[in-house]
């Protein structure tokens, strides 16, 4: 048996790992490709150290590029891979372009195809990310949801539900894995950023950063929330390049840090009074720790973070994140639970069903 596992970009790496974990234990051959989407030390090597990946067999070293052309690169690239390797299945993770690219070359190669985290859906097809989740879904024959709400979007658009499995969460299986590691970082990054009472900011969806105006409205709103406490805010390749573009003002008590790896990540989530972000997966790591979590943005694709967690939508509204903030600050936070089968077993219901 012959798995082949195509990965691109940090959320794929995290989701990724207990899954390759997990069929080690059994008699079978695997085969890792990184893309190359995520290209740079900071967004890709780091993880494959911390996570405990194995190096890529493969790397397709495609680079950045416009969704059209990152996604045609990978699919040029990935085809000869395939043919020469001849996989049982393919195994795709998440919802960026390598997983979209992935997903169209199996299926043109008449190679199954799982995909892990399936069925997420925000409603906004103005989204890249909708489009992939969409596309890939309706190619796979094997659909690992990690809620009930995943079952119900691929029901309604048709997926025979014996093609679908709800496992569970894979980015906990990581998380419950890794945090005692990364509490041991604490200390040491509590000392070098002089952290007391801080919030985590991460900001890197086009539709917060692209716009010069919208990015400087955001900054503003981050400006008055530094009056209560800290801002730290590891910044996106992608943002770092809109601020330096558009010579946007940093407030203070707003500090600008180099992205962080996995375990930094983790620790400083785990400190923080609260986590402002536009990050599909940050909702779900902020939902397991019971930290609260301030979404900008109007959507999510992870409604249980809403429904059962402790996200919030904000939107645009930045007068809602203010009083969201003082609320927070004040004990009255929204409170949560964590979803069910988000366990840290995820990767071994995973290995079990491929393998039955």
């Amino acid at each position: 048996m012959h798995f082949l596992h195509v990965v691109g970009a940090r959320p794929n790496f995290i989701k990724a790992a207990p899954v390759l974990r997990a069929l080690s234990a059994y008699p079978i051959r695997q085969t890792l490709v990184h893309t190359g989407q995520h290209f740079d030390a900071g967004m890709s090597d780091v993880f494959f150290e911390e996570l405990d990946l194995p190096r890529p067999d493969v790397n397709l070293g495609v680079g950045s590029g416009s969704h059209a052309i990152q996604t045609g690169r990978i699919m040029e690239h990935l085809e000869p891979v395939l043919l020469e390797g001849k996989p049982d299945r393919v195994l795709v993770y998440g919802d960026i372009n390598s997983t979209l690219a992935a997903a169209l070359v199996s299926a043109k190669l008449n190679i199954p195809l799982a995909h892990v985290e399936a069925g997420l859906r925000s409603g906004d097809r103005t989204m890249p990310e909708e489009i992939n989740r969409i596309v890939t879904d309706q190619l796979a024959d094997l659909l690992f949801t990690p809620s009930a709400d995943g079952d119900a979007n691929l029901r309604r658009e048709g997926i025979p539900a014996g093609n679908i499995r709800r496992v569970g969460n894979v980015m906990i299986d990581t998380l419950v894995r890794l945090l005692p590691r990364a509490m041991e970082r604490w200390p040491l990054l509590q000392k070098k950023f002089s952290l007391d009472r801080y919030a985590l900011v991460t900001l890197h969806r086009p539709s917060n950063v692209d716009d010069p105006h919208s990015l400087d409205g955001l900054l503003t709103a981050l400006g008055r929330v530094g009056h209560d406490l800290q801002l730290i805010f590891p910044v996106h390749p992608r943002t770092r390049k809109r601020l330096v573009a558009d010579a946007l003002v940093i407030p203070p008590r707003v500090h600008l840090l180099d992205p962080q790896g996995y375990l930094d990540f983790l620790a400083l989530q785990c400190h923080a009074a609260m986590v402002i972000t536009d990050s599909g997966g940050i909702q779900e790591e902020t939902t397991y720790l019971g930290i609260s979590c301030l979404t900008l943005r109007e959507t999510t694709e992870r409604p249980v973070t809403v429904s059962v967690g402790t996200n919030q939508l904000i939107g645009h509204d930045m007068d809602k994140l203010q009083m969201e903030v003082e609320r927070i600050l004040a004990g009255k936070g929204k409170r949560g639970r964590r979803p069910p089968l988000w366990d840290g077993h995820a990767a071994e219901r995973i290995a079990a069903i491929l393998l039955s």
